[in-house]
Order: C-alpha cells, then sequence, then structure tokens
C-alpha cells in the first residue's frame, strides 16, 4: 500500500470510529482504533505531520512585465498613468531622482512607499511627500518647502519618471533598499545618518532605517 493512500485510510478510520463504536459496541471500536493505531504506525512522520496541517497556498505571482533596471527598457514600456497618489510619487521622483540611475529611483520611490505602509508615518503617498510642508526646517523632502514652484521644465524625464512611479506602486520592483525609510545623497551627511542603520547604497544616494 503507498504511503498515500495509508494516509488516506487514517483520515478515514479517525472519521468513522465514533460511527463504528456507536452501532457495534465497544469491541468494534476497540478494533477500528487498534488498526488505526497500526497504520498509523507504519507512515513516514513527515506524513502523519501533514494530516493535521493546513495547506499552504502558493503566492501569487506578480502581475506585469519583470522589471530591468536601464533606461532602454524604461522607455520601452507604455507611457504611465494614474490617479492623485501616482501624480504625487511621479512629481518626487522627479524632483528628487531624475538624474539618479533607474535602479536609484525605483529605490527612492520604495522608501516613500514604506513610509506608507508604516504606522510612523502619513498613510497616503500624497501625504508622506507634502508632511512637515509649510513648517520651517520640518518638511521630508526638501523640494516641497524650498520656496520654489513645482514646475516640470523636462518632460521627457518626467515621462520616465512616471513609469517608474507607476511600476513602483504596482509592487514590479521587489525590496532593493532592505525596508529603508530614509535617504540622503551622497554628497551630505546628515547628523540621523550616525545613528540610522545603513542599508543600501544605490547610485548616489544612501539608505537607512531605525536600527
Amino acid at each position: 500500500m503507498k504511503s498515500a493512500d495509508k494516509v488516506i485510510l487514517a483520515a478515514l478510520f479517525l472519521l468513522l470510529s465514533p460511527v463504528i463504536g456507536w452501532a457495534q459496541g465497544s469491541s468494534a471500536l476497540d478494533r477500528a482504533m487498534s488498526l488505526e493505531v497500526r497504520t498509523l504506525a507504519t507512515l513516514d512522520p513527515t506524513s502523519t505531520a501533514n494530516l493535521m496541517r493546513p495547506p499552504v497556498e502558493k503566492p501569487a505571482a506578480l502581475d506585469g512585465p519583470a522589471i530591468t533596471f536601464t533606461k532602454a527598457w524604461l522607455r520601452s514600456q507604455p507611457v504611465a498613468k494614474g490617479g492623485k497618489q501616482w501624480e504625487c510619487l511621479a512629481e518626487a521622483l522627479y524632483f528628487e531622482a531624475r538624474g539618479e540611475t533607474v535602479r536609484g529611483q525605483f529605490a527612492v520611490a520604495e522608501v516613500i512607499l514604506n513610509r506608507v505602509r508604516s504606522t510612523a508615518f502619513p498613510n497616503s503617498i500624497c501625504k508622506v511627500i507634502n508632511q512637515g510642508t509649510g513648517r520651517k526646517f520640518a518638511c521630508q523632502f526638501t523640494y516641497t518647502c524650498d520656496g520654489k514652484a513645482e514646475t516640470i521644465h523636462e518632460p521627457r524625464a518626467y515621462e520616465m519618471v512616471g513609469k517608474v512611479a507607476r511600476l513602483a506602486m504596482d509592487g514590479g520592483a521587489g525590496d532593493l533598499t532592505d525596508g529603508a525609510l530614509y535617504y540622503h545623497t551622497t554628497a551630505v551627511r546628515p547628523r540621523w545618518s550616525r545613528v540610522f542603520e545603513h542599508t543600501a547604497t544605490i547610485g548616489v544616494h544612501k539608505f537607512y532605517r531605525k536600527g
């Protein structure tokens, strides 16, 4: 008898034993339980463990194209579009990272999305980006409080970061920064960078999380 058949037989006995005992008396129940124990004893331990283990669902595959972090690949993708949250992320990437590598742009987008998922920050992309705006030295993203109008002067660059924003929001890039919630360019070294845990350096940005 195959191991799988034995597993099925043992499971059936587990279910039917009370019925047998009720219909035929305790002697029939004893015989059934004895056969059940002998059957279980012959099984592989991993098979018996699986009798009581809930099935594990296979993770759903991400939809969309497999990302290649090159400008050529990004140019080949369709023009992106979306609602207000997509617009906020595309704008942030334009002003914060349009001169960064493609991988670096995805990494900056990842930090913003990580903040949205964190209870320590606001719960939407637009709120995360505009957190502290209007308060001196309190804005989280410099371009939102530098006194300059957020005007798009490079439409092609905006189109590219718009694609990055769309792909990042759709979950296609994976975890590039190991859960980072903060970043700065390699041109500066803020005080908090000496306290937080450095998780990655991508392009001209360094990424951190609280240790």
